[in-house]
């Protein structure tokens, strides 16, 4: 008996089809991942005048990513891996890699699902707007900063296999960028962690993101900051697939 083994194409449109089945069954955590950029974002409308819309509109966008990465994604893969259903697709005839990729594709679809709600949201509450090309630059330094903390949620959910581990370790991770990020950024915690705060993922990500949404800005530290976002991004995806690991066992 001849076994038929369907195209790598074929397999993905499904894995992705019940992937964003599953996302859409989870609707109240995707809520919340979309609601807590935009409560920032709503809160800051009086530092829009002081610091200007890219820089509550990238902070906000930030945040979401951060929220999407470690809350989202790195919890679903521990769960699903707890489950079993990783070790269940392993033995189909289907690639490892077209397993993470369909989870990735939807994640990268939230991201830009954050990134244009902030827009939205920043346009008719706050009465920021942007020019076309800073819309188009900021949605890829989203995609680029959003690729940061997937590969951070990988890397921890690589390195721990306790579903339970994972959740509160991504949510220390999160208060830590939040907190640091949001009151460094804001130079309410001193020099040295402003400093700190600005060269760390979360940092290097909200410069991009803010720079991208006036592109005439773009200067050799917002070049540093984007080598430095894909540098993050590169070793905590290498070392994320390094550690997988596809059962609990």
């Amino acid at each position: 008996m001849e076994t038929v083994i369907p195209k790598t194409s074929t397999v993905l449109a499904a894995l992705l089809k019940a992937d964003l089945t599953t996302q859409w069954r989870n609707r109240r955590a995707v809520i919340l991942t979309l609601i807590v950029p935009v409560i920032i974002l709503m809160s800051w409308k009086g530092l829009v005048a002081a610091a200007g819309g890219p820089f509550v509109l990238s902070n906000s966008i930030t945040i979401g990513l951060i929220a999407t990465g470690l809350m989202s994604y790195s919890n679903a893969i521990a769960r699903d891996r707890d489950k079993g259903i990783f070790q269940r697709l392993r033995v189909a005839p289907v690639a490892p890699w077209t397993i993470i990729l369909s989870r990735l594709i939807v994640q990268m679809m939230m991201i830009l699902a954050i990134t244009t709600l902030v827009f939205i949201v920043g346009n008719n509450y706050d009465k920021i707007t942007l020019t076309p090309a800073g819309y188009a630059f900021s949605y890829l330094t989203a995609i680029i900063g959003g690729a940061v903390y997937l590969s951070l949620g990988q890397m921890i959910v690589g390195r721990i296999t306790s579903p339970e581990t994972v959740s509160s370790t991504t949510r220390l991770v999160y208060f830590v960028f939040i907190m640091v990020g949001m009151f460094g950024e804001l130079n309410v915690l001193g020099k040295s962690v402003h400093d700190l705060e600005h060269w760390s993922p979360y940092g290097t990500v909200k410069t991009i993101v803010a720079v991208s949404m006036e592109p005439g800005k773009w200067n050799s530290d917002t070049s540093t900051s984007l080598l430095l976002t894909i540098g993050y991004a590169l070793v905590f995806a290498t070392l994320g697939i390094k550690w997988f690991k596809w059962n609990t066992k």
